[in-house]
């Protein structure tokens, strides 16, 4: 006799077929992988109480009859705790100009004799007046350009500046700079290193490429960047931090010319000593929307190239090279710990407005820097307030940031609503409006959608393999240790 389905017995579940196993997530981010006759049982409501699937499904979340609310909504509380602090990250872009011409450059650069383009210390102190009304306890003040070593008196007086003013706020203190490294000399990384700054770089993959890519007169950004890489490690160790946890990271574009050399980029980082590799994919703003025709790809050639990287780095890790990719990371920290680390543009809602601002060299202030990159390119859907004319709620309570918050909030995306991987991802308002015309975005059409659930799918092939050195190897990429050397001494 035929079992008829028995409706009712499941609680609300997701599913998606990934090799030969289904994955099925609920609301609160549990999964399970499961054999098509364990899945068949499952939506036909036939597992016997007494089997392994029914512990495991128990277990997870996903029957109906045994539903813990509580701990769902505690689940959810956690993986939605960013949403209580406020804007914590605060990019301040000194200067737009620059002495490196690349060639998918998102900043719009300006030439080095356009100083008008340059920051002001009153500014700046307007800026950083700014960040200290954001209720996080936690605040990061990123230099960016154009080049910031560029005007690099003002970043000093914004160190100092806010040093100063967080006295009176006591909250924890942060600074990062992104740089090519170019212009840095021994007085300024003595400067950087002293007060605790944060240095960031790009590294395109191996010199001809990255010399190619991001281009000096003198041909050798590549030759420099290395070298102040090492000058800065140096440094580090010499203060006696851990080199596992304190060196340079860096920033990879991915080009068309970077695909076939995903063997080359990983063995690059791994011989400057870095730690991490974020295979980014390119972002059309700024000049790559002008050259998108020679740098853009298929987002399918992509991901047989983030696949081939990833297994490389896999493999290295098992000969007891430490090396992650941070999409990975990622989003492996939102699968398998059920925390999300607050990465801005891969949560939900985004970050911006909400979780970030970013202050132009001449005041403007705009949701997210990729807003900003679009004010430069002639659009300023993304544009917020002055530093000298606009309070913080102002700011923060712009209907542009509510739309966007709206607009990012995957529980109310058609596409995304009912898709497995809700849990773990996000979506970029400003991505999807210079894209596709909408803030809200088409996601079946997106690119960056498709790149999220092709590294997701690759994630979950390796979850479902079970091998235990693969296992082991996700679980380290998921610990977060604190770097507290770069927060500022408490006042």
């Amino acid at each position: 006799m035929q079992l008829r389905p028995r409706a009712g017995t499941q609680a609300y579940f997701r599913w998606r077929a990934v090799g030969d196993r289904v994955l099925v997530t609920n609301l609160e981010g549990n999964w399970l992988l499961l054999t098509a006759p364990e899945f068949a049982q499952f939506v036909e409501g036939h597992v016997p109480e007494d089997s392994d699937l029914h512990a495991r499904l128990k277990a997870g979340n996903f029957l109906r009859a045994h539903y813990d609310v509580r701990a769902a909504a505690e689940r959810i509380r956690a993986r939605k705790s960013f949403l209580a602090g406020g804007p914590n990250l605060h990019i301040l872009v000194v200067t737009l100009r620059c002495n490196e011409t690349c060639v998918y450059c998102h900043a719009s650069r300006a030439n080095m004799d356009q100083v008008h383009t340059d920051m002001t210390r009153e500014t700046a102190e307007r800026a950083i007046d700014l960040v200290f009304r954001s209720p996080s306890p936690f605040v990061t003040i990123e230099f960016q350009g154009g080049e910031p070593l560029v005007n690099f008196d003002v970043v000093k007086h914004a160190i100092e500046y806010a040093v100063d003013q967080n006295r009176a706020h006591g909250k924890r203190l942060q600074f990062t700079m992104v740089s090519n490294f170019a212009l840095l000399d021994d007085a300024k990384l003595e400067y950087l290193i002293a007060h605790r700054v944060q240095l960031c770089t790009s590294i395109d993959g191996p010199e001809k490429l990255h010399n190619a890519q991001r281009k000096l007169p003198t041909q050798d950004a590549h030759q420099r960047a290395v070298r102040w890489i090492k000058r800065v490690n140096e440094a580090y160790a010499a203060a006696g931090l851990d080199p596992t946890l304190y060196h340079v990271e860096a920033l990879l574009t991915t080009t068309r010319e970077t695909l076939p050399l995903w063997k080359e980029v990983v063995d690059t980082y791994v011989g400057l000593g870095c730690k991490a590799l974020f295979l980014r994919a390119i972002d059309p703003f700024g000049f790559a929307d002008r050259t998108r025709q020679r740098l853009e790809y298929p987002r399918g050639d992509y991901m047989q190239y983030y696949r081939r990287a990833v297994d490389y780095m896999i493999e290295l890790n098992k000969q007891g090279v430490q090396i992650l990719e941070r999409y990975a990371s990622i989003f492996l920290t939102k699968i398998l710990r059920g925390e999300d680390p607050n990465f801005l543009d891969l949560r939900s809602p985004s970050g911006a407005g909400i979780g970030a601002l970013a202050y132009n060299y001449d005041g403007q202030v705009f949701t997210c820097d990729e807003g900003r990159m679009l004010h430069e390119m002639g659009d300023d859907t993304f544009h917020l307030g002055d530093v000298r004319t606009s309070s913080f709620r102002e700011l923060v309570g712009h209907e542009t940031v509510r739309a966007m918050t709206i607009a990012s909030n995957l529980d109310g995306q058609p596409d995304c609503v009912h898709c497995t991987y809700q849990p773990y991802c996000g979506t970029i308002p400003s991505f999807n409006h210079k894209s596709q015309g909408s803030i809200f975005g088409r996601m079946r059409e997106s690119n960056v959608c498709a790149v999220h659930k092709g590294i997701q799918d690759y994630l979950f092939e390796k979850l479902a393999e079970a091998d235990a050195e693969t296992l082991a190897i996700f679980d380290r990429w998921t610990t977060v240790r604190s770097r507290d050397h770069f927060v500022q001494p408490a006042p």
